[in-house]
Parts: structure tokens; C-alpha cells; sequence
């Protein structure tokens, strides 16, 4: 039985679908004005995690992530560059789904754009206004009236009360009360914009998200996901939005990720203290940074160091050493391993126990290799096997362990050197043997003599 913790509830809850079988997930994605960065990729992967135990644990999952394609932000950054809102967007989301294949990302079901879904925003506001739950003060703009709501706060658990306290009104805006947010934000000079009941604008960035997952999930659904930072005003605006809107339960449950931290502060690119996932992947494999990504729970924060990378790099290496040298066979044995690891993932998706399982299984194809080769490569393609639904373990052994050799030795010189040097083994001649070990010590290749063969990777 899968238990997620749900932070409508503050509680691990039994997962049971609304429909039988199915999934329906809508998670919170990009806003397209700059690369993605490693606070990005961390959401990216965790939901394609859970992407990829509730389809290993045989649900119908259909999976929508949104592009935000205009904002604020979007609207400066394509000023500043001297270009227009679609064309930026355009460079960035296939920068972002570039970044997506080299995570081993699986794509969303569905990737709605906001730009596609005026007319639904136009709909959704227009019944809000209907029942009294926004407003238009006859300037293009439209706002919420939050204090209509009631259970505003439920899901961040922040009371109206306290949210007024130093709440104010900006002197363009013409609001009711100072926690009513903009549906629709009538249009400024040099702005893109779209015709309205109210005038031409743009949406406000809550609206989007309500309108996409009702359109793509209807207007209940199984799991809403996102980043923690996003609880507080943006998914719980949602609820207000969605529920007033269609007077049902918008979300069962809400599954929130932690941060990535950089000296204990959240990366993002307001405090520029970001690293671009491309950054990353210069200096690292990206088999690395998702193995660090997937290691930690979902819901903890990720220190991000170099030092981090590092063990992370440490623990695949491990790993694919115990793959090397054995052949691909289907997975046999290990059904205790298995059972294990599924504990793990249906307690709230418990990649740090999970992890711990592999290295388990590990220590026992390590101890098998030399005497059971048939029993360690059963255990080997399990490996993989569950390695898959953390999305790493997939490469073959020595495609990993040679990465970045590229550029740095010649690995058919290497290979004729270790031939050399085999050579030299079975004539005995322990001198040469010695001597060709250290050449290539000295080119900065590690040598791994095993049962009847010889492998190398690059020394770190």
C-alpha cells in the first residue's frame, strides 16, 4: 500500500486513487525566461520519480506539467535581449527540455503552455465574478476577493488575520482588501497582450495553473505537486481559485519538494545563488547530479557542495563496479531486495532507504562474482532493475567509469598498453609488468585486476 504525506493534511495518508486505477497528477512547472537551474532539476526529478513507481507499481498515471510561457519576468528578460516574449520562450523551454533528456527525465503526458489557455482563464474568471468571488474595478484589471474564501489558508495553514498585519496596496492597483491577488492584469504600454471582457491584458500567474490542470485533469484530481517554495500564495491561491470556481475538492493530495540550499539559502535566481543545471553537467556526469537529486527524500532540502557531487559520484562508481564483467541476463533472485526496496518507495517514495537497499545488494554481487557468475548477474540485472526506477544504472559499467576520458587518453593506446602489460604477466616478466602499471598510472588511469581480466577508469 503506497503512503504519500500529504500537505493539505500534514499527515501520511493510504493512497487510493478517485478513479480506480488511474492517476491524475498536475505538477508545477517552469517559468521559461532563463535556463533551469539545479532548484528546477530537483523538482523535475522528483516528480518524475514518482512518475515512475506509480507506473512500476502498475497505476494508470496521466502526468500534465505547465509552462508558464508569459510573465513579468518573461516580458523584462526578452526586453532586455531585445527579442519577443515567444521567441525567448521558444529558446528556453527546448533548453529545458534538452536539460530534461540528459537527467534521464521522462517527458509529462501532457506540457500545456498558458498562452494556449486564454480563453479557459477568460471562463474561469468570468464564473468567479459571477458568484462573487472576484471582481473588476473598470481599470483591465481583475482580482480574487480572498476574503470570500472560506478555508483561505488551509494548505500552508496561514490565517487571514495575520496575513493582513503589514499587508498594503500598491498605488496602481485597485484593490478591495490588500490580500486580494490579480486574475487578470489589464495591459501596460510595449506589453503583449490579449483581448478580454475586460479589456485587453495578460493572466495573473495564479489563474494559469488552475485552468490548465482542470482542462488537461478535470476539476478534481489525484496529486498536485510542486516546489515548497511554491505553498504560499501561489498553490494555495489555487485552491481558492479552483474550489470557489467549481465548488468541489480541487486536489486529494499535495506533495511538495524541498530545496536545493547553498550555505543554508534557498538557490534561486533572486538571490543569484543559483547553478544552471547545464553548469553542472560541464563538471559532472549527469548520472551523478540525478543520483544526487534522487538520494535524498523528496520533501528534504539538498545542501548542494562540491564535496556532495562528489559521494555521489563515489556511490555510482560502486555501483557499476559490481556490474562490470557480468553479462546482461533477465533479473533472477534477490526477491528479499525487491520487497525491500518496495517498503521503501510505498513509504512516501523513501529514495534514502531505497538506496541503502541497492548497496545491500551490492555487497551480495560482490560476493557471489567470483564463485556463483550465473547468481551474480540475476542479481546484477536486479540491480538495474530497481536502479531504473530511480532513473540511473542504465549505462553500461565501463561507459561510466571511462566518462570524461574523452580528450584525455587515447583508450586504444590504453588497451594496447594493458595488453602489454598482461603480456608481461604471463611471461613472468614482473619488471615490465610494474613498469607499463605505472606509464599508465602516470596517464591517470586506474588499473582493476579481477578474475581473468583487466578493466580501467580514469583515477579522479
Amino acid at each position: 500500500m503506497l503512503n504519500i504525506y500529504n500537505t493539505l493534511s500534514k499527515t501520511k495518508e493510504a493512497f487510493k486513487p478517485l478513479d480506480g486505477n488511474k492517476v491524475r497528477m498536475y505538477v508545477c512547472g517552469m517559468t521559461v525566461y532563463d535556463y533551469c537551474h539545479l532548484g528546477h532539476g530537483r523538482s523535475m526529478v522528483a516528480f518524475d520519480l514518482v512518475t515512475r513507481w506509480l507506473r512500476k507499481s502498475g497505476y494508470e498515471l496521466t502526468y500534465v506539467r505547465n509552462i508558464t510561457d508569459i510573465d513579468d519576468k518573461i516580458i523584462n528578460r526578452a526586453n532586455e535581449n531585445g527579442e519577443t516574449f515567444d521567441a525567448l520562450t521558444a529558446r528556453m523551454i527546448d533548453a529545458m527540455h534538452e536539460d530534461e533528456r540528459r537527467l534521464n527525465i521522462l517527458p509529462p503526458d501532457q506540457e500545456p503552455r498558458a498562452t494556449e489557455h486564454i480563453a479557459g482563464m477568460h471562463a474561469m474568471i468570468q464564473t468567479l465574478i459571477d458568484k462573487g468571488y472576484a471582481y473588476a474595478p473598470g481599470n483591465g484589471d481583475v482580482y480574487y476577493r480572498v476574503g470570500k474564501f472560506v478555508g483561505y489558508g488551509k494548505l500552508s495553514r496561514k490565517k487571514i488575520e495575520d496575513l493582513r498585519i503589514g499587508a498594503r496596496i500598491e498605488v496602481d492597483e485597485a484593490k478591495q482588501d490588500p490580500l486580494d491577488f490579480v486574475l487578470w492584469k489589464g495591459v501596460k504600454p510595449g506589453e503583449p497582450s490579449w483581448d478580454s471582457p475586460w479589456g485587453p491584458g495578460r493572466p495573473g500567474w495564479h489563474i494559469e495553473c488552475s485552468v490548465m490542470s482542470t482542462c488537461c485533469l478535470g476539476e478534481s484530481f489525484d496529486i498536485h505537486g510542486g516546489g515548497s517554495d511554491l505553498e504560499f500564495p501561489h498553490h494555495e491561491n489555487e485552491i481558492a481559485q479552483s474550489e470557489a470556481a467549481t465548488g468541489k475538492q480541487y486536489a486529494n493530495a499535495w506533495m511538495h519538494c524541498g530545496m536545493i540550499r547553498i550555505n543554508g539559502e534557498k538557490m534561486s535566481k533572486s538571490l543569484n545563488n543559483f547553478f544552471t543545471i547545464r553548469d553542472v553537467l560541464e563538471k559532472y556526469h549527469p548520472e551523478v547530479v540525478r543520483y544526487l537529486l534522487v538520494a535524498s527524500h523528496y520533501r528534504s532540502a539538498i545542501n548542494y557542495s562540491e564535496d556532495s557531487l562528489r559521494d555521489a559520484k563515489g556511490a555510482l562508481e560502486r555501483f557499476y563496479h559490481a556490474l562490470r564483467g557480468l553479462p546482461r541476463v533477465v533479473p533472477a533472485g534477490g526477491e528479499a531486495f525487491v520487497e525491500r526496496f518496495s517498503v521503501a518507495m510505498n513509504d512516501d517514495f523513501g529514495t534514502p532507504e531505497a538506496c541503502a537497499v541497492l548497496f545491500d545488494l551490492v555487497r551480495e554481487i560482490n560476493r557471489l562474482r567470483d564463485t556463483d557468475v550465473e547468481a551474480a548477474a540475476g542479481l546484477a540485472a536486479r540491480l538495474r532493475e530497481l536502479g531504473e526506477v530511480l532513473g540511473v544504472l542504465q549505462l553500461e559499467a565501463d561507459d561510466f567509469l571511462r566518462a570524461g576520458a574523452e580528450g584525455k587518453v587515447d583508450a586504444a593506446e590504453v588497451e594496447a598498453l594493458i595488453q602489454a602489460r598482461l603480456q608481461a604477466r604471463t611471461d613472468k616478466n614482473w619488471a615490465e609488468s610494474d613498469r607499463i602499471r605505472d606509464q599508465l598510472t602516470a596517464m591517470g588511469v586506474v588499473l582493476e585486476d579481477s578474475k581473468g581480466a583487466t578493466t580501467w577508469r580514469l583515477a579522479d
